[in-house]
């Protein structure tokens, strides 16, 4: 399989990664980098593409798509 192939993401992590490819470039940016920008957040949130074998059952993350834009730091006057 080719670098950069997205066939190793479940339909639902290509429909998540759509999706937040949409709001990247409803915010201005280009659509390389915001396709970039979704798999990355899907990458972080899942953990990569599909995995087989037992124990693969964790339960996901999804910290960094609800920061949505905000500082990483969880306090008030650290956001802008």
């Amino acid at each position: 399989m080719p670098r950069g192939s997205k066939q190793s993401y479940t339909g639902k992590q290509r429909r998540r990664a759509s999706k937040i490819e949409k709001s990247g470039k409803a915010r201005g940016m280009s659509s390389e980098r915001a396709k970039q920008m979704a798999y990355a957040t899907v990458n972080k949130e899942e953990g990569g593409g599909k995995r087989s074998g037992s124990g693969r059952g964790k339960k996901v993350n999804r910290s960094a798509s609800s920061r949505g834009g905000h500082k990483s730091s969880g306090h008030k006057s650290a956001r802008t």
